[in-house]
């Protein structure tokens, strides 16, 4: 049976002049990762409510070479009970890219993509790590890279 292709002649030489987008996720590793818990063993006991937590992400990006490209997902965590600091986490996780794409594409994917793809694996290190210390598990939501990027780029559009 042979393989009959429907697509007009003119949709298929503009699917041939579309650069092509490539993307390959090497490795993703666990740069730096610290937690500070400085009124333990104490604030174990007066831990009777959900403390309150800030979240700060942001997300760096370098060349290393031809196409390749490290992504890192910065992340802090600070939570306070009612009148102490439960703990201080920061994570960076990091991701080692092969990307080939157009330059405008660029930014947009090693900004939104990358850190959309390697999130879950960080937010999987700050619940266990949490859970191995000792201190309640936080799920943290997903995050809307796209909107931190656009955010991002006002902020230098401003200066």
């Amino acid at each position: 049976m042979a393989f009959i292709n429907k697509k007009e002649p003119q949709q298929q030489a503009n699917e041939a002049s579309e650069p092509q987008v490539s993307l390959v996720i090497n490795s993703q590793y666990i740069k730096d990762l610290s937690l500070e818990i400085p009124h333990a063993p104490q604030v174990f006991k007066k831990m009777s409510k959900q403390p309150s937590l800030k979240v700060d992400v942001n997300v760096e990006t370098q060349k290393i070479e031809e196409n390749g490209y490290t992504v890192d997902l910065n992340i802090s965590l600070n939570a306070d009970t009612d009148d102490e600091k439960l703990f201080i986490l920061e994570l960076t996780y990091s991701a080692f890219v092969t990307l080939s794409a157009p330059q405008e594409h660029l930014e947009p994917i090693l900004n939104i993509e990358i850190p959309r793809l390697t999130f879950p694996f960080a937010r999987n290190v700050i619940a266990q790590c949490l859970m191995e210390s000792g201190l309640p598990p936080i799920m943290m939501n997903p995050i809307d890279f796209a909107a931190l990027y656009s955010a991002r780029l006002v902020q230098k559009g401003s200066n």
